[in-house]
C-alpha cells in the first residue's frame, strides 16, 4: 500500500473544500482502494431548473472531476424528479414549479454540458425519477417516517423564514429526504454539494444509516457570486456566466466584474495556486499590474475552456477593437423596420429591437447615460470604422426619430448592445 499516494489524493481532494464530513472517513475508503482496488462511488446531483449550467456550478463538478482523475467511480444524478418539488436551499420564499416539459428540457441540455468538465467516457448519469417515482405513495410514506418534523426544521432556511413569517409548504419539507434517497438508492460513499447542501448532505448520511449502509463523506464547495459581485451566481438574479453562452459573451462578461471578485473567480475556476493569486494581488495594489490583463487572461481562460483557444484570441480581439479602441462591432448586427410612421419613438424602437425588456428598463439606461444613437442617409455604406464617441448620447426619453427619409440609426444601450437598424417602409411608397 503506498501510504505517500494515499495522503496526495487526500490533499488533492480536500484543497478548496469548506467543509468535508468526514476526512479520516475519506482516508479509510482511499486505503480499501489501494488495497483492494474498490473505486469511491461518488455522487454529485443536479436539478435541471434552467437551461444552462452556469460557472457556479463547474465548482462542484472540478471537484467531481479531481476524483474522476484519480480513478474513482461519478455518477451524476439528474434529479428529474426532485426539480418537481423544488429544492429550498438558500431560498427565503418557495420555489416556482417547473413543468415537466420544462425539466426535461433542461435535463437533455445538463447531459451535454456537464461533459465539458467531467470525462463523458468514465461519467454515469442517473435520473432520480427512476427509483422516487417508483417508491410509489406507500413508499414515499414509509420514507417521511425516517425524520420528524423538528429535525427537518433545524435547517437554517427553513428557521429564518419561519422568523419572517414566510410559509414553508408541505411539499419542501420532504425534499432533503428524497435527495437522501438518491444517496441510498446507488450506495454513495461521498456527495458532493455547495455550501447551501450542508444540511441537505447530512440527512443523507443519516438516511443511509437509516438503510444499513455506511453514511456517506459529505463534501461542501464555495458559492460563487455572481457578476455582481454580491449574490449567489443566478440565472433568476441575471448575474450569471453560462458555459455555452458565446465566447464574445463570457468575455464581456468577466471583463465587467471587479478587481476583487476577479481573483475569487482565479481561486475557485482556475488551478492558479493561492501563492500565485496572492502575488497578483499585490502587483495590482502596487500599479504593477493593470488588472485589465489579468481579467482578459482569466477570461481567456474560462472560454478556452468551453470553446478554445482561437475563439478565446477572437474574444478578446473583439472586446479591445469596440471597447478599448471604441469602435463599433466589426460584426455589428443589422435589422430592418417597416415602421409606418413618419417618426419612432426612440424607447419604442428599443422594445422593438429586444434591447431592453420595459419601457422603465429603457428609461433607466436613458437617464444613466447608456443610449447612444447616430442616423446615417440610406444611400451611405455604415462605417465600420466608426468611434462610439461620434454618436449622441440620448438625454431626453421622449426623443422621436423623423424617419421620412431612407435611413439607418446605429444604437448603442449599455455597454455591449448594438444594432443597425434599416428602415424600409418607404421604399414601397414610391
Amino acid at each position: 500500500m503506498n501510504a505517500y499516494a494515499i495522503e496526495e489524493d487526500l490533499k488533492k481532494l480536500a484543497h478548496r473544500c469548506i467543509q468535508m464530513v468526514n476526512s479520516e472517513e475519506l482516508r479509510i475508503k482511499l486505503i480499501r482502494y489501494y488495497k483492494e482496488g474498490i473505486r469511491i462511488k461518488v455522487k454529485l446531483g443536479l436539478d435541471p431548473t434552467s437551461p444552462d449550467i452556469h460557472l457556479g456550478h463547474t465548482i462542484v463538478l472540478r471537484k467531481m472531476r479531481d476524483f474522476q482523475d484519480l480513478g474513482h467511480e461519478v455518477i451524476l444524478i439528474i434529479g428529474d424528479f426532485t426539480a418537481l418539488i423544488g429544492d429550498p436551499s438558500g431560498r427565503n420564499i418557495t420555489r416556482k414549479p417547473l413543468s415537466r416539459e420544462e425539466i426535461e428540457k433542461n435535463a437533455e441540455t445538463y447531459r451535454t454540458q456537464v461533459c465539458k468538465i467531467l470525462d463523458p467516457d468514465k461519467t454515469k448519469i442517473e435520473f432520480n425519477s427512476t427509483w422516487l417515482r417508483a417508491l410509489g405513495s406507500d413508499g414515499f410514506i414509509k420514507l417521511c417516517s425516517k425524520f420528524t418534523v423538528s429535525q427537518i426544521l433545524q435547517r437554517d432556511d427553513f428557521t429564518k423564514r419561519m422568523k419572517e413569517n414566510q410559509p414553508i409548504f408541505l411539499h419542501e419539507l420532504v425534499y432533503p429526504l428524497a435527495q437522501g434517497y438518491d444517496s441510498v438508492m446507488i450506495k454513495a460513499d461521498v456527495e458532493l454539494g455547495g455550501t447551501d447542501q450542508t444540511f441537505n448532505l447530512l440527512l443523507g448520511r443519516e438516511l443511509q444509516r437509516e438503510f444499513n449502509q455506511e453514511p456517506q463523506i459529505a463534501i461542501t464547495m464555495p458559492i460563487l457570486e455572481g457578476t455582481d459581485g454580491t449574490e449567489k451566481m443566478s440565472k433568476s438574479l441575471n448575474n450569471y456566466i453560462g458555459i455555452t453562452e458565446s465566447p464574445r459573451q463570457i468575455f464581456g462578461k468577466l471583463m465587467s466584474i471587479s478587481d476583487p471578485l476577479m481573483f475569487r473567480y482565479y481561486a475557485l475556476l482556475t488551478d492558479m495556486e493561492e501563492i500565485e493569486i496572492a502575488k497578483n494581488k499585490k502587483a495590482v495594489e502596487d500599479s504593477i499590474i493593470n488588472p485589465r490583463d489579468l481579467k482578459i487572461t482569466l477570461a481567456k481562460h474560462i472560454i478556452t475552456q468551453f470553446h478554445n483557444q482561437e475563439e478565446a484570441d477572437n474574444a478578446e480581439s473583439d472586446f479591445l477593437h469596440t471597447f478599448s479602441e471604441r469602435k463599433l462591432p466589426e460584426d455589428l448586427p443589422i435589422s430592418f423596420n417597416n415602421c409606418e410612421p413618419k417618426k419612432i419613438w426612440l424607447i419604442k424602437l428599443i422594445l422593438q429591437e429586444g434591447m431592453a425588456k420595459t419601457q422603465s428598463e429603457a428609461r433607466r439606461l436613458i437617464q444613466q447615460g447608456g443610449v447612444y444613437f447616430k442616423i446615417i442617409p440610406d444611400f451611405e455604406i455604415i462605417p465600420v470604422d466608426l468611434s462610439i464617441k461620434e454618436m449622441n448620447k440620448v438625454a431626453d426619453e421622449g426623443l422621436e426619430i423623423d424617419i421620412s427619409n431612407p435611413l439607418v440609426v446605429l444604437l448603442r444601450v449599455g455597454k455591449k448592445q448594438f444594432r443597425a437598424i434599416k428602415f424600409i417602409s418607404h421604399y414601397y411608397h414610391v
